[in-house]
């Protein structure tokens, strides 16, 4: 039978036998019941069996400590005692009955259970026939010792012909009552705001005994002051709450009833992956959260629900001495009155006895190395450094009982090895992985870094509050960043920032991570919220929502008179100052602002996508006042004629958002609404009205559940060669869904949702709307950032190539890919469209991406490199990087130890930069040559090389600058001794130095040994301990991810500040030293040309012009200096 919501109810009879014989107890057996058999009783009066005990004794109250969720429902008399209290319970128990909620024995239910005197009742569902769960029991039992009770009276209410009888000692059913005593009561939010309706009953008794009031309060006579009995309350849509009655006078008790709103369980952590051999044990855990608790969990085995039974699971699943079969995918849901939720997936591998969880052998992983280490005329050559894959190992002991794994391993570095690279005049070394092994892991620390600034200015948002659900987690700085470390286990992050001044909405995000450990970089846009409004309280007020220049408003709220309240439910009839801000689809720009991330949990728990047609946030206030209202009843009404896609008007639901899971939650249906005439004229507008109430949360959404979902495939790619070996992990990619004006794919009217995604080592996949019939149905717009740097997709003029977009054809042109810049050249190049078609069942040629439907995302996910994607590529494509010890910063687990590693530190990595000025009439390439300078086993030894080219100046005509990494000071990876950086840093062209910063020449002087700068075409330096500033045109980031380390550097050295960001160079602040560069002599090729295409006589003139050099300088001021270029080694 059905289960339904435990009571914690009170016996009405207690009984004093007369009589009475001593009796020694002990206790007894187990006692297993399958029927009792007896008459109908009333319900509360226990069996007449039990009555007939001899011994001094009185029967307790009813009580209900559990619910029959996971593996039963267990009465234990140790909980009893703990929530109820020792007083509540006979200290020698002689006997006890159970019985369902409904007052039925487990006989007439026909259910196993057991019960014991001095260890309390328990059901077990896996004893229970085929088919059946335990039902929800609560438990009476008789013993002596027992001290009286207090009397409770008798009364009768209008609200229910149950007649309650609370007996006090002495009493008897005919004599005791209470007739002068009234309990008063009321039934609120936990916030205070008073319930009216709630239904009132005493623990233990079914009927209604009363109705709270409008007020939300209620009164009850003939209960006794001093009964202390428990009091329900329920009301729909709000979980049910229990409270004791405390006497505040001799003739009266009061009571307050505190109810919490149904909240729909979301989890809070997810079963994870794990690796074991067969044999061993593993444990997967599930926890939800919600109102009520869940408390009941089901597990699956590739999509097939396992056997509770069987299993004996709960919130967690033990699966012992492992077998090949049991390998797959598992996943959890949790249940409470308001739903269910469904959990991600974990991949479970079971290796057979010998099997390697990593292979010796590494894999392949090219690197690229220096130009000039190629051979003339064949292009960039590239070095295979190895690679261990990021996978898993099976713990050494298997999987203790807890839900993390303690002792993790994985896949990494065993052993490296040394070679060498004959570069042009050089020897380059570097370090190649020869062998891969299980060790362990190291943690992962999922980092996010970020900005807040207003959408419609780029103020930074100053000082906001940071919190992570309903956590505070700190404040963003001055120029609106913030960090925050992603709590592990987290699969959905949200965040939302309050601004302290109150002009900006609250920003709730759903911030996307890399759960490998990357840093992920963001930019979030607060809106600025609408000029305040002044409303008269006494009289209907109307509010448009959206005013979209040359365009009809979307819909209006009405406020009819007398809907504002105070937080307590008083009402407010005085001015209101009201600020409703409208985000509205039909303005694209809009899309960057919106909140959440526009998903909901459907009936089957999974998480599907909302289509939006507008989202407002409500700020009701007294004028003057800090204290929010709130207004109730509220119609939204929607303009039909605003609703054009097919079905959309009768689908058209009413959302609010919960800023602690970041979903959307449904507050009401619409309906049709026509004029109020008899006659409807032409120029009326048609409306779709639905309701609301406006008390704590304050966004809402115009919303569509959409069916017609699909994923599209994106890779980001170093440079737009868009080499497989050469993916960029970290980029986020952006998805927004637009609607196309009706034969016009190119002109979308509004945007329908927007999903963000990170890239990994397969790309990433990104939810959409999508269509097979008509493929232009939905469009998309999809871009990508790294770090705030936009990536550039695969062009699209004069032609679309189906080998450079990454598409095959027909799909391709199914598709109808097009590049921003595709009509106007002159357009932003940093995003592409495309017509969302769902590929066709049995199509070949849309079968391998890049759009999967909605139910394939594995395929998504783990398709080869080979299969159809679209494509980005970093517009920085001038920058080069080169590690003696190869890693890769977008995967930390990559990371080996070793003196020459560019990174000592796998938990802390400190990015450092120089900013070079450049005045030339071009951009230059500037090198940076890293090697060992003071520490003894390091010394003169490579550690990288770094080249960037160099960006002009928008305010500067020939001047342009760059920043250029160099491998900070400090301690090498067996922290025993620092080493300070010999840096050279050279532009790769017909350059010399001018000018360097005082501050720096300075520093470098105080801090001895120096390094001779006697070459005018290069600078060199002993890199500096200390984290030198903007002042010195030195910019140091310590960060947890390296990538972010150096995002926020170069934001950094752009602006030429210690704690700005910039993306626009400005040559001129916070340089540390200056190059003049000039152009060759035409016809001369430059000196990398002529060291490729012959080194001897390069080399020679290099010596050559040195010596012209030194000559000039020995004759002093105003002798003509050489001009040369100079290769750096």
């Amino acid at each position: 039978m059905a289960s339904l919501p435990p009571l914690l109810c009170l016996c009405a009879a207690a009984v004093h036998l007369a009589g009475a014989r001593e009796a020694t107890l002990s206790e007894e057996p187990t006692r297993t019941s399958w029927s009792l058999e007896g008459r109908r009783l009333h319900p509360g009066q226990p069996s007449p069996a039990l009555e007939d005990w001899e011994e001094a004794s009185e029967w307790t109250s009813w009580f209900n400590v559990d619910h029959p969720g996971g593996d039963g429902d267990f009465e234990s008399l140790a909980a009893i005692r703990f929530y109820y209290g020792p007083a509540r319970v006979c200290p020698r128990p002689l006997a006890m009955e159970a019985r369902t909620t409904d007052w039925a024995l487990p006989s007439a239910v026909g259910e196993r259970v057991h019960s014991n005197p001095t260890r309390g009742f328990w059901c077990l569902n896996r004893e229970q026939p085929r088919g059946r769960r335990c039902s929800n029991y609560h438990l009476c039992s008789v013993g002596a010792d027992v001290e009286p009770q207090m009397c409770a009276g008798r009364w009768e209410t209008s609200n229910t012909n149950l007649r309650e009888l609370l007996f006090a000692e002495g009493c008897t059913p005919d004599t005791c009552e209470c007739p002068d005593h009234t309990l008063l009561g009321s039934v609120t939010t936990a916030s205070g705001r008073p319930l009216p309706g709630a239904r009132v009953s005493l623990r233990g008794r079914p009927g209604t005994v009363a109705i709270s009031d409008a007020h939300g309060t209620f009164r009850v006579p003939g209960v006794c002051a001093s009964s202390q009995v428990n009091i329900s309350a329920h009301l729909d849509g709000f979980s049910g709450g229990v409270a004791r009655a405390r006497a505040n006078s001799s003739l009266s008790a009061v009571v307050t009833v505190v109810l919490n709103e149904l909240e729909k369980p979301y989890l809070v952590k997810h079963p994870e992956s794990r690796v074991r051999e067969a044999g061993q044990n593993v444990t997967f855990c599930c926890k939800a959260s919600g109102t009520p608790m869940p408390k009941k969990y089901s597990w699956f085995h590739n999509g097939t629900l396992l056997d509770r039974r069987e299993h004996a699971y709960g919130a967690h699943l033990e699966l012992r001495g492992l077998r090949p079969d049991q390998a797959g995918t598992y996943h959890c849901k949790a249940w409470n009155e308001a739903g269910a939720v469904r959990s991600h997936t974990a991949r479970l591998t079971v290796l057979a006895p010998g099997q390697p969880a990593c292979a010796s052998q590494p894999r392949e992983h090219l690197i690229k190395l220096p130009d000039d280490c190629g051979q003339p005329g064949s292009g960039p050559a590239y070095l295979n450094v190895g690679l261990c894959p990021d996978t898993r190992c099976p713990s050494p002991a298997g999987s203790s009982p807890r839900c993390g794994d303690a002792a993790s391993r994985c896949c990494s570095v065993r052993r490296l090895e040394s070679r060498e690279i004959h570069c042009v005049g050089y020897v380059l070394p570097v370090k190649v992985v020869a062998e891969c092994g299980c060790q362990k892991c190291l943690p992962p620390r999922g980092l996010i870094r970020g900005r807040v600034v207003a959408s419609d200015s780029g103020e930074p948002l100053r000082f906001a509050q940071i919190l992570l659900g309903r956590e505070p987690l700190g404040f963003t700085s001055y120029q609106g960043d913030f960090t925050m470390e992603v709590p592990p286990s987290t699969e959905r992050l949200v965040v939302t920032f309050v601004d302290p001044s109150r002009e900006f909405m609250d920003t709730v995000r759903v911030l996307p991570f890399d759960p490998r450990g990357a840093g992920v970089y963001h930019e979030v846009k607060a809106m600025r919220k609408k000029a305040p409004v002044l409303l008269d309280g006494r009289q209907s007020n109307t509010i448009p929502l959206g005013e979209l220049a040359g365009d009809a408003p979307l819909g209006e709220l009405v406020l009819p008179p007398g809907s504002f309240h105070r937080p307590d439910g008083q009402p407010y009839e005085g001015t209101v100052e009201a600020r409703v801000t409208f985000v509205d689809p039909r303005d694209l720009t809009t899309a960057a602002a919106a909140p959440s991330d526009l998903r909901f949990v459907d009936r089957d728990g999974e998480l599907a996508p909302l289509r939006t047609y507008g989202m407002f946030s409500v700020d009701l206030r007294a004028p003057g006042s800090d204290e929010q209202l709130q207004a109730w009843p509220v119609a939204v009404r929607v303009a039909a004629s605003q609703i054009r896609m097919a079905g959309h008007a009768e689908a058209l639901q009413l959302w609010s958002l919960n800023p602690e899971t970041g979903l959307w939650e449904e507050e009401s249906g619409f309906h049709h609404e026509g004029s109020s005439g008899a006659r409807v004229r032409r120029e009326e507008r048609v409306f779709l009205v639905g309701n609301v109430e406006i008390r704590e949360r304050r966004l809402f959404n115009l919303d569509v559940p959409e069916r017609r979902r699909c994923f599209v495939k994106v890779r980001a790619y170093v440079n737009d060669k868009f080499s497989p070996s050469e993916q960029v992990e970290g980029v986020v990619v952006t998805l927004v869904n637009l609607e196309p004006a009706p034969g016009y794919a190119a002109n979308p009217r509004a945007w329908g949702r927007f999903d963000s995604a990170v890239t990994g080592p397969n790309g990433a996949c990104l939810p959409a709307f999508c269509d097979a019939d008509r493929p232009d149905a939905y469009t998309a717009l999809i871009t990508a950032t790294l770090g705030g740097e936009e990536l550039e997709p695969a062009p699209s003029r004069p032609r679309v190539s189906a080998a450079t977009v990454g598409v095959t054809q027909p799909y391709l042109d199914r598709l109808g890919y097009r590049r921003t810049d595709h009509d106007d050249p002159t357009f932003k190049r940093n995003g592409f469209q495309i017509n969302l078609a769902k590929p066709r069942p049995g199509d070949p040629s849309e079968a391998n991406g890049p759009v999967y439907p909605w139910r394939s995302l594995r395929e998504c996910q783990e398709a080869p490199v080979n299969a159809s994607h679209f494509r980005f590529a970093r517009v920085e494509a001038d920058k080069y990087e080169y590690n003696v010890v190869p890693f890769r910063e977008g995967a930390p687990a990559s990371w080996s130890g070793d003196l020459l590693a560019w990174w000592p530190n796998p938990q802390e990595f400190r990015a450092c930069f120089l900013k070079v000025k450049i005045q030339g009439p071009q951009e230059y390439m500037i090198r940076s040559h890293n090697a060992g300078g003071s520490h003894p086993r390091t010394l003169g030894q490579l550690y990288g090389l770094r080249d960037a080219r160099s960006v002009r100046d928008p305010g500067r005509p020939g001047i342009s600058a760059a920043c250029v990494e160099f491998k900070c000071s400090g301690m090498l990876f067996d922290q025993r001794q620092g080493d300070r950086t010999l840096v050279t840093v050279t532009p790769q062209g017909s350059c010399r130095r001018v000018a360097v910063n005082g501050l720096l020449r300075d520093y470098l002087a105080r801090h001895p040994p120096p390094v001779p700068s006697d070459d005018p075409t290069a600078f060199a330096m002993l890199a500096p301990l200390d984290p030198l500033g903007h002042n010195y045109g030195v910019y140091t980031v310590t960060d947890q991810s390296p990538r972010l380390a150096k995002e926020i550097a170069i934001g950094r050295c752009f602006d030429g500040s210690s704690d700005g960001f910039s993306r626009e160079m400005k040559a001129d602040a916070g340089t540390a030293v200056t190059f003049q560069c000039q152009e060759p002599l035409a016809g001369r090729p430059n000196l990398f040309q002529r060291l490729l295409e012959s080194p001897a006589s390069a080399l020679e003139d290099i010596r050559r012009e040195m010596g012209e050099v030194a000559r000039a300088q020995a004759r002093g001021p105003g002798s003509t200096r050489a001009r040369r270029g100079r290769a750096q080694q």
